[in-house]
């Protein structure tokens, strides 16, 4: 099977298994997992490698779970994954699920790109202007890059939408080559 309709799968089964009011705690905590593994080889190692037992990989994820104040019930789903072989996509599971819990709460995520920081004032119109273009409820993370010269760039999902000086000298450019 492949990895994304796997990530899938599993994405579904979580939500299942936490609920939707519950699921962004239990994302939280799978995030710190996944960040677990990325930062330690051998936390990582002994979760996927075969080489350990069903028993020392139960065993090592009972302590780091107890070390992270993670539930039981991601105890059993990070173990689960563990045993399916599945551990490895974890951080797709996570995007997956994040997705499929947002379209549930009728929710997006928008990430927007600024060269300095936005008012409470303009964000609050840019949140009901998104709101209004996409039809859901908005979260919105700021992320600083200087290297904008001036305007935004505004991420939601896999639509961009680009009204950042550099983007619209591009536009320009583009329609003087046209004719």
């Amino acid at each position: 099977m492949k990895p994304v309709k796997e990530a899938k799968k599993y994405a579904k089964m979580f939500i299942g298994i936490v609920g939707i009011e519950e699921a962004p705690k239990a994302l939280a905590e799978l995030s710190l997992v996944d960040a677990l593994m990325a930062k330690s080889k051998e936390f990582r190692s002994l979760l996927v490698n075969p080489g350990f037992s069903a028993a020392e990989k139960e065993n090592g994820l009972k302590q780091v779970a107890a070390r992270l104040s993670l539930s039981d019930k991601m105890l059993r789903f990070v173990s689960h994954l563990t045993q399916t072989g599945v551990i490895t996509a974890l951080s797709d599971v996570i995007k997956a699920a994040t997705v499929l819990y947002m379209e549930k709460k009728k929710k997006a995520k928008a990430t927007v790109l600024t060269p300095v920081e936005i008012s409470a004032k303009h964000e609050e119109r840019l949140k009901a202007s998104l709101k209004k273009l996409i039809e859901k409820d908005v979260d919105i993370e700021f992320v600083m890059d200087p290297s904008l010269l001036g305007g935004i760039l505004v991420k939601v999902g896999s639509t961009m939408y680009d009204s950042s000086l550099k983007g619209q000298l591009r536009l320009l450019k583009d329609e003087l080559i046209k004719g």
